[in-house]
């Protein structure tokens, strides 16, 4: 596609785009019809991310989506940090005013944080120092903050280890996704609350979320995000419907060429539950989705 061409692509979808967390950053379409959201629920990120590329050299919104979609690369393949690492600092360097800067804020302890989940190096110092200015420049009642709310709440569950507190958190985000509509991000606040439910021996409660997140996913068109769904809902199933939901979740991860890669070892006969990658002395964290508990507790 000539430049021209992919600029106006990246214009248009990026113009039409619906509300999301932050305004003009849109974690889902309305009506099915961005393309960059299709690349991204497809798991081709790289590709999403280059329609955007002409657009995200002079529009700090742009450039705050490029960076969002390559840290969500890391997230679901454990790689790509470098072009992360890159794209945000692009972001941040063109944010203009306190919701852009509050933004690139939430992407770069979201970074942290998946970096130091993986196992790839300890930033959960930065991960909170990160997430703590995010807060600062946000408005109570700003569009981003039900997303801050969410990935402080993995920072308190999957580092702190303290579920009570990301029970709180993860409600707050739960609520103001539902309130702004955003179903994707209530996809993950029903994921996450469930994994608490499942470890605390409700498993009615958390059928019930993990069913919702499913649900959500299906009806969005995020495939990427549905095989850790059906593993998680496996999770709280009785154990034919288990194998069920398993067989269909590794044919998703095949599909899409082996991702999520935290799900590889767990649908390949690698145990009942996904430990994903650890820094030496971390306890085990599981996979729900998140990349997002068993299949993650990533997202």
């Amino acid at each position: 596609m000539p430049d021209t061409a992919h600029e106006e692509v990246a214009l248009s979808e990026h113009e039409a785009a619906p509300v999301g967390p932050w305004r003009a950053l849109p974690r889902a379409p309305a009506g099915g019809g961005d393309a960059v959201w299709r690349l991204r629920s497809r798991a081709c990120w790289t590709e999403a991310a280059e329609l955007l590329a002409p657009l995200a050299g002079r529009d700090p919104w742009a450039a705050l989506r490029r960076a969002e979609l390559l840290i969500e690369q890391c997230l679901y393949t454990a790689a790509g940090w470098e072009a992360a690492e890159t794209a945000l600092r692009q972001a941040e360097a063109a944010a203009r005013n306190p919701e852009q800067r509050a933004a690139a804020a939430c992407e770069r302890g979201f970074l942290a944080y998946t970096a130091t989940l993986l196992g790839v190096r300890d930033r959960a110092d930065e991960a909170k120092a990160a997430l703590g200015r995010t807060s600062a420049l946000l408005a109570p009642d700003a569009p981003g903050r039900p997303l801050l709310d969410f990935r402080r709440g993995l920072v308190t569950e999957n580092l702190l280890h303290d579920p009570t507190a990301a029970r709180t958190a993860f409600t707050r985000a739960h609520e103001g996704a539902s309130e702004r509509g955003d179903d994707l991000l209530r996809s993950h606040t029903s994921r996450h609350l469930a994994g608490l439910a499942l470890a605390e021996g409700d498993r009615a409660a958390a059928r019930e979320g993990f069913t919702m997140s499913l649900r959500l996913r299906e009806q969005l068109g995020f495939t990427v995000g549905v095989a850790p769904a059906l593993v998680s809902l496996a999770e709280a199933s009785d154990a034919a419907e288990a194998i069920r939901l398993r067989a269909e979740a590794a044919r998703l991860v095949g599909a899409l060429g082996g991702v999520p890669v935290w799900l590889t070892g767990l649908l390949s006969g690698g145990g009942a539950s996904g430990a994903l990658p650890r820094m030496a002395g971390q306890p085990a964290v599981e996979e729900r989705q998140g990349a997002e508990a068993a299949d993650g507790k990533v997202s």
